[in-house]
């Protein structure tokens, strides 16, 4: 292929794209650069397998960390399973690429992008899902795009597009849009309580600068020859549509009127429609009728054109008399209720989130400063994690039975979602010094059990005694479009987003949003449309609000007896090695002393954890005496640990020792050490003299009697 190397800039930052470079045998692949960021991005397509009916897309993004010269750890010294933030970076790509195929396309498609390059300034997640469609439209794949990606940032009262790291770090936003010439087809978004019209001005802005890259992309194709490939959809067997829909349209609407009925029970209603038409309409058939012929030829054709049948009667259910299957109107939330502390004992905080016939378990538990997540072996900055949310979907959650496995890339997005809905309003960690984890057990799903998580998870956290700032609840909204008539849905259940056209997701305080997701299954929704359902999703948050603070209005005044409590206090960073001692010696015998756990970050902060606060007041004591400053003329008592001929050596306090020269031991001259002290003895001894190395020299002379009884009452109470 042709070389061609383009560039384009949005406030300064430049952003480069380069065909015909690399990976010659892929389908189609992208070089794409910011500063000196670089991922390679490529597309293959491969013939659909037989029986597969479904798009089989595969999306990886792949890290090494030759990228910021650095060496994996771990035996083997290679790249091993994807870090989370990998996991979420190939969600972000996958997200927008898979509406934009057509639904009749069934071949096996992967995208990867890898990044080669990280100059640790500009973020690469982004230029890969701009990458990735171009990659896409080069490998000749039938495709709605283009579709390009950019982040908004907010820095006062400036959006910047494709902040660094920095920028987003210092910033009350952190946005990522992506669209096509049709609209928005997804958004990404973390904020710090922003308003709902700074969000929609945010995503406006993010679209404008979106339409810059794929007016690029549209010159690059037409500069290579290639036209945007929009094959036909493979013909359908009308006669068998018209054939069900005359059996069975009739039934199906007069199931989804049935408002009454449980998911289960409208689903084994509907399951039971199409096994009559299957097992006895089209059973009676002769053999050699068209309709029985087509359906032994492809044995999911029926249950493909009922799914469809299903989708159209409920869509014109909803565009035309505002009426969902359970009967609520296009704005209402389903019935909730709420518990918190229902579990016993050592669970630090509990939830129970109840909305329709979604049921999430939320669980808190707080650690030390040694529980943060450390970072490792991934291409981004942050070094740990203090804050750990954690969903699981189990099988049962929906009926079904299948091997749990470890958490999949759903579970992974689903919880990282919510943590991030948290994180803007945690205490900040010099106030509230815990690292926390947020466990959300989906006990029965049936749409929205991210937002769920999100509200179980503030009522966990206030049982736990967590002093969050604001309580966050979440909602998720859905979409009906057919033609020019659209239907915005608050708190859809689970056929609504299986059959909708948008699955859109925000949590955030009575004051601002705090995180946002939106993703459509159309191939874009115009601003006006994003804008409508950001600003209806507001009245169901707070709605929600409203019930969660009906059962608990503010954190617990206390934490529970089983969590642990910490302790904080600054030494010198130079000290620290005081503390730790030779071989950690002296900070395994303080935890060994008071049973308390010591973690010493390297600004010189000390968190003391022990489940007994005296426990932890005795090892902060320790520390204290171990790393105050000592002044020449202090009394200790102190104890003999070793005689040598000149002297006896005397630690006044853990880990501090001083030497008594012989000739200080007594009055008079002494003519063996030993016939003054033994190791073992308890002796009050004065600093006579600290050295320029710091070496303590001491003296059991000139001390007065009230100083002695000072010290030996200090020792005491120590």
């Amino acid at each position: 292929m042709t070389e061609i190397d383009r560039s384009i800039s949005f406030d300064g930052r430049d952003i480069r794209i380069r065909t015909g470079v690399l990976a010659p045998q892929a389908g189609g692949a992208v070089l794409i650069q910011s500063g000196d960021t670089s991922v390679l991005v490529t597309a293959t397509r491969n013939p659909g397998r037989e029986g597969v009916d479904f798009l089989p897309l595969i999306v990886d993004y792949e890290e090494r960390l030759y990228a910021v010269g650095r060496i994996p750890g771990g035996f083997l010294r290679r790249e091993g399973r994807p870090p989370e933030k990998a996991t979420l970076i190939s969600r972000l790509i996958d997200r927008p690429l898979r509406p934009l195929f057509p639904s009749w396309l069934k071949d096996d498609i992967q995208i990867v992008a890898t990044t080669l390059s990280l100059d640790e300034e500009v973020p690469p997640d982004v230029l890969a899902v701009t990458g990735a469609s171009l990659a896409v439209l080069l490998a000749k794949i039938p495709f709605a795009g283009p579709m390009a990606a950019v982040r908004v940032g907010l820095i006062g009262d400036e959006f910047i597009i494709n902040p660094n790291y920095q920028e987003v770090e210092q910033g009350e936003l952190d946005l990522v849009v992506a669209g096509t010439p049709d609209g928005v087809v997804m958004v990404e978004a973390g904020a710090n309580q922003l308003p709902e019209q700074d969000i929609i001005e945010a995503i406006d802005f993010g679209y404008e600068a979106v339409q810059e890259l794929i007016k690029k992309q549209l010159e690059l194709i037409q500069e290579l020859g290639i036209e945007i490939e929009v094959s036909e959809p493979p013909e359908t067997n009308q006669e068998l549509k018209d054939y069900l829909e005359a059996k069975a349209a009739a039934e199906i609407k007069e199931i989804l009127t049935q408002y009454h009925l449980t998911k289960q029970e409208r689903d084994e209603k509907l399951e039971a429609i199409k096994d009559r038409i299957l097992n006895e309409e089209i059973a009676a058939l002769p053999e050699e009728d068209p309709l029985k012929v087509a359906l032994s030829a492809d044995d999911k054709l029926l249950s493909n054109l009922f799914k469809d049948l299903t989708k159209k009667m409920m869509r014109r259910q909803i565009i035309d008399e505002g009426i969902r299957v359970d009967g609520r109107k296009l704005d209402e939330v389903r019935p909730i209720s709420c518990q918190v502390g229902i579990l016993p004992r050592r669970v630090h905080g509990s939830a129970l989130f109840n909305r329709g016939l979604t049921q999430v378990l939320s669980l808190a538990t707080l650690g030390t400063p040694g529980d943060a997540q450390e970072l490792v072996d991934d291409l981004h900055p942050d070094e740990d994690k203090r804050y750990l949310h954690h969903y699981n979907f189990p099988p049962f959650s929906v009926g079904e039975t299948k091997p749990l496995r470890s958490p999949g890339r759903r579970e992974i997005g689903h919880g990282a979602l919510a943590e991030r809905a948290l994180v803007p309003v945690l205490p900040p960690q010099d106030k509230f010094p815990y690292v926390l984890r947020v466990v959300s057990e989906v006990l029965s799903s049936n749409g929205s059990t991210s937002m769920g998580s999100v509200c179980g998870s503030t009522l966990a956290l206030m049982d736990a005694g967590v002093p969050i700032t604001k309580p966050v609840s979440g909602a998720a909204m859905g979409l009906i479009k057919e033609g020019d008539e659209v239907r915005i849905l608050t708190d859809i259940q689970g056929i609504e987003d299986f059959l909708g056209d948008m699955d859109f997701k925000v949590a955030g305080t009575d004051t601002g949003i705090t995180a946002l997701q939106m993703d459509m299954k159309i191939t874009g929704l115009p601003m006006k449309i994003v804008a409508e359902a950001i600003q209806q999703a507001r009245p169901a948050r707070l709605h929600i609000l409203e019930k969660m603070l009906s059962v608990i209005s503010k954190p617990s005044p206390t934490l529970s007896p089983y969590a642990p409590r910490l302790l904080t206090m600054k030494i010198d960073p130079e000290l620290i090695g005081l503390v730790i001692g030779p071989g950690g010696k002296t900070i395994k015998g303080i935890t060994e002393q008071t049973g308390a756990k010591i973690d010493i970050s390297d600004d010189g902060t000390v968190t003391i954890s022990a489940l007994e606060a005296q426990k932890g007041e005795q090892a902060k004591k320790l520390i204290y005496n171990l790393t105050r400053k000592l002044n020449e003329g202090d009394v200790y008592v102190g104890q003999v640990t070793r005689i040598i001929q000149i002297g006896a050596f005397v630690e006044i306090i853990p880990g501090k020792e001083g030497m008594i020269h012989i000739s200080q031991l007594a009055e008079g001259r002494v003519a063996r050490v030993e016939d003054e002290v033994a190791v073992g003895d308890e002796v009050i001894v004065k600093v006579r003299e600290i050295d320029s190395k710091g070496r303590l020299n001491l003296t059991r002379l000139g001390i007065h009697p009230d100083e002695a009884a000072a010290a030996r009452a200090a020792a005491q109470s120590s």
